[in-house]
């Protein structure tokens, strides 16, 4: 007569044969999705290259807040504390921008060309190389017109986190974050 099988014995894998798998799991978790066989230094110019595109679409959102600022003064008021905000988020990214406390703050000529040339926002959001050209005659539209440069900036932002390291994503992922709210506080008079 047989022996009943041992309540001790398990089915699937063992603890030792999971601790022998880790090592390798953990490492292929850690692979990017660049070259296989390119060097440990490509994952940082990558993030760096992220860390410097962010800096310059928050950039280009700011010059679009001046623009809306310069030619809506009725809405300087709502729209100064958003602004800031942004060349907050381009200083977190590593952009040199300094905000003026007592109104926008000067830019040079070739920033507006380099940052839109770069990244192509610009294009992408319908914008003109000359911010002030592109601000519609009433409130209304131009709050539309940030809230919609705000909502596809913060998408962008969103669909990048998974291609860059931690840290870089969590900054991403708060100022994608930021960007929302900035939208629903631009479109909140509407109803």
């Amino acid at each position: 007569m047989p022996f009943p099988p041992s309540p001790r014995t398990r089915s699937g894998p063992r603890r030792r044969s999971l601790l022998a798998a880790a090592p390798a799991a953990l490492a292929l978790t850690g692979c990017t999705g660049g070259d296989s066989g390119g060097p440990a230094g490509d994952g940082t110019s990558a993030a760096d290259r992220a860390r410097a595109h962010a800096a310059r679409d928050s950039e280009g959102l700011a010059e679009r807040y001046d623009a809306v600022i310069a030619a809506r003064p009725g809405l300087a008021g709502r729209l100064r504390p958003l602004r800031e905000e942004v060349v907050r988020h381009a200083r977190a990214f590593g952009g040199g921008r300094k905000a003026s406390p007592s109104g926008p703050p000067s830019v040079s000529p070739s920033a507006p060309s380099a940052a839109s040339s770069a990244s192509g926002t610009s294009r992408a959001r319908g914008a003109s190389p000359s911010p002030s050209a592109a601000v519609p005659g009433n409130d209304k539209d131009a709050l539309a017109g940030l809230a919609a440069a705000e909502r596809e900036l913060a998408d962008r932002r969103v669909k990048a986190l998974g291609g860059v390291p931690g840290e870089l994503a969590r900054l991403l992922a708060s100022v994608a974050a930021a960007g929302a709210a900035h939208v629903y506080l631009l479109t909140e008079g509407e109803a």
